[in-house]
């Protein structure tokens, strides 16, 4: 059966357009999705800039009306779609279904503009900030700020990197529609001082320039951050600190494969971080559950200015206990995938994050905003995810809310794994050690080889990350393939599909009109189009 959009059938073609990535560097910041308390308090023009930065995450990219456009948590939504351990349910009401079930993901498009133009957007707001605050003669607060821009540059560009590097598959080649070699092409890069001129002509940068460009970004932000501590931003958690950047460290070396560097920044950002790993009373309370950003290392937060609609946010996707939204009101409940469900250990207090199956050893058990709410939804449906004070109905108080961009816990996992790399038995107690302090104390693994042990450190990763957007990483750095079809699935039957390596679709596709006929440097080096493969 195939779905449709509420607002439109069928799959949506890319509009023509002129804008190119760096056609907006004369734009002026967001400021409607900050609250007045920090427009307030923010008395100069940099400082409405560095406000900006993290109101941006929450503000749509096209003019016209796509609910799936709200933002940075709509590219986490995408990626964990595009996994085999998140799914929505069936529903004619579903805004996902093309990434589901890998349909329209070729340049021409909306979703493939939508992709590229939000992140690009995220790295021209960054560079506004760098062009506005010089480094000659800047003031500690100053330097702070350029730190905060330099630190969300990093984030943005590592995301694109590892979303558009070409890497092997059992479906595409690394070859682009014109035959032009791609293998480990990543995305052009473009910096506060690139010129229109230049953007125009911006070929790809390989993975070698990429990995300069990022770590330059990382070092200039672990040197000038530090500096917040004495501007009024010092305790704002939607912006990057000390621990977070050691996390931006961690990942990047993760995507490298430098296992010992990357197990060096974790253990960094997990002493640097003033937060502990979640416990199960913050995790499962039904009015804070995964929307407090006080238990995070860095958050993004939905201000009331910021919600334009009961509909494009991001409680009415993730959150089920709603009366309103595409998840609650519209029956496109999110679900956590059965077989990843079922190896779940019922001794492991995170398989309450999801609704038991009736008869199943965890029935009953689960605790809900709204009882009769609860009974409602199918089993599997998360519960992970509560509206802003555990309102159901009222969207404009649920939809102020927090959601995740680094934790603490993708820290732990990332330094278990990075040591299962160099010495599996460390790898394993650093698992077991976490696992059982923190999750299970009943925790235990028979896995004692290399490729067994880091199975099982990132099963448990993509359990604690699940609905993050972060699963997709690990599934195409570490070739793992998608398993959709099979006895007892949840999935609907057209995504029901299963690859025998990473799958072809995450290597995402350039748009033809905001990217590739704009910029001579990219064309003829597109990634193939990954459609129905």
């Amino acid at each position: 059966m195939k779905k449709i959009n509420k607002y439109g059938a069928g799959l949506v073609l890319l509009l023509a357009s002129t804008s190119l990535m760096t056609g907006c560097i004369d734009e002026t910041f967001p400021t409607s999705g900050v609250t007045q308390e920090q427009i307030k308090n923010s008395t100069t023009a940099s400082e409405n800039l560095v406000v900006a930065l993290p109101a941006y995450l929450n503000k749509k990219y096209f003019s016209t009306r796509y609910d799936f456009d709200y933002g940075y948590g709509s590219l986490m939504h995408i990626r964990d779609i595009q996994t085999a351990d998140f799914l929505r349910q069936f529903s004619n009401y579903d805004q996902y279904w093309t990434w589901a079930e890998n349909r329209g993901m070729g340049k021409q498009y909306t979703y493939s503009a939508f992709q590229w133009g939000w992140q690009t957007k995220m790295v021209n707001q960054a560079n506004n900030l760098l062009a506005a605050v010089d480094s000659v003669g800047a003031t500690d607060e100053e330097k702070a700020y350029r730190g905060v821009a330099y630190a969300f540059r990093a984030l943005m560009y590592l995301d694109m990197a590892r979303e558009y590097e070409f890497l092997p598959n059992d479906e595409t080649k690394a070859q682009s529609p014109d035959g032009k070699d791609i293998t480990n092409l990543t995305v052009p890069i473009t910096t506060e001082s690139t010129t229109e001129d230049q953007a125009q002509n911006n070929p790809r940068a390989t993975r070698e320039q990429m990995a300069k460009f990022i770590l330059s970004d990382l070092q200039q932000a672990e040197k000038l951050i530090p500096n917040l501590s004495g501007t009024a931003f010092n305790s704002e958690k939607v912006l990057p600190h000390l621990d977070a950047v050691y996390g931006l460290y961690a990942r990047y070396y993760m995507w490298l494969e430098n296992y010992p560097m990357a197990e060096k920044y974790a253990a960094m950002a997990i002493k640097a971080s003033s937060v502990g790993p979640m416990s199960e009373s913050d995790a499962l309370n039904v009015t804070s559950g995964f929307n407090d950003p006080s238990k995070w290392m860095w958050a993004s937060t939905v201000s009331k200015e910021a919600i334009e609609s009961n509909l494009a946010n991001w409680v009415s996707f993730a959150s089920n206990e709603t009366s309103f939204g595409y998840a609650g009101g519209g029956g496109c409940y999110t679900e956590i995938d059965a077989a990843m469900y079922n190896r779940i250990s019922d001794t492991d207090w995170r398989k309450l994050e999801w609704k038991a199956p009736d008869g199943s050893a965890l029935s009953g058990k689960n605790s809900y905003i709204d009882a009769n709410m609860g009974s409602q939804l199918p089993a599997y449906a998360s519960l992970k995810f509560r509206p802003g004070g555990g309102n159901t109905t009222t969207y404009s108080v649920a939809a102020v809310t927090s959601y995740p961009l680094m934790r603490v816990e993708e820290m732990y996992f990332i330094q278990a794994e990075a040591a299962a790399h160099q010495d599996a038995a460390r790898g394993k107690q650093l698992l077991e050690e976490f696992m059982k302090t923190y999750r299970d104390p009943q925790y235990t693994t028979d896995a004692t080889s290399t490729e067994d042990v880091v199975e099982e450190i990132v099963f448990q990763k993509r359990v604690e990350l699940w609905g993050e957007g972060q699963s997709f990483f690990d599934i195409k750095r570490l070739n793992i393939p998608i398993k959709r079809n099979y006895d007892g699935t949840n999935h609907d039957q057209t995504e029901a599909f299963n690859t025998t390596t990473r799958p072809a679709w995450m290597n995402w596709v350039f748009p033809m009109n905001t990217e590739e006929e704009v910029n001579a440097g990219l064309k003829g080096y597109n990634n193939p189009d990954p459609s129905y493969k």
